[in-house]
């Protein structure tokens, strides 16, 4: 049986980062990047370990992808990240120049579609609600946790 390496496939592999970021008490997201079929980053949230606001699982995956490739630019790369991206780490993939960017869940409150203008780089291919269920119920787990 051959193993189809589909958007489901590796938002799962985001998930997985996800569900490590909520094993360690952090906001459960899940980020990976992808370059010619293969994962070369990944990262989950850090913010409360490293004390550090900018520790977004994106901005994890961006340094690894980065260091992987031997540069800051993400052309031919895919973003997977279990939650829509919040304006920084938008802006941030506006600067790699990625060429996609999926995600899971919707982020009704600060999510980077909320902004009027364009945050994205013009050329970068969006693709939303990718086991969008699964990606919100890990967030729903964790603030119900929290409350």
């Amino acid at each position: 049986m051959e193993l189809l390496f589909d958007d489901t496939y590796f938002m799962r592999e985001a998930l997985k980062e996800a569900k490590k970021a909520y094993d360690a008490d952090e906001v459960p997201v899940g980020a990976i990047i992808v370059a010619n079929g293969t994962i070369i980053a990944k990262g989950h949230n850090l913010t409360e370990r490293l004390n550090d606001v900018t520790a977004h699982a994106e901005m994890q995956a961006f340094t690894a992808a980065a260091e992987s490739l031997g540069g800051k630019y993400l052309k031919d790369c895919t973003l997977y990240a279990t939650l829509e991206l919040c304006p920084m780490c938008a802006g941030a993939a506006y600067w790699t120049q990625i060429s996609r960017v999926v995600f899971g869940a919707k982020d009704e409150k600060r999510g980077f579609t909320k902004i009027p203008s364009q945050i994205l780089h013009p050329t970068t291919e969006v693709t939303s609600g990718i086991l969008e269920k699964e990606c919100a119920e890990l967030l729903v787990s964790y603030f119900n946790t929290k409350r």
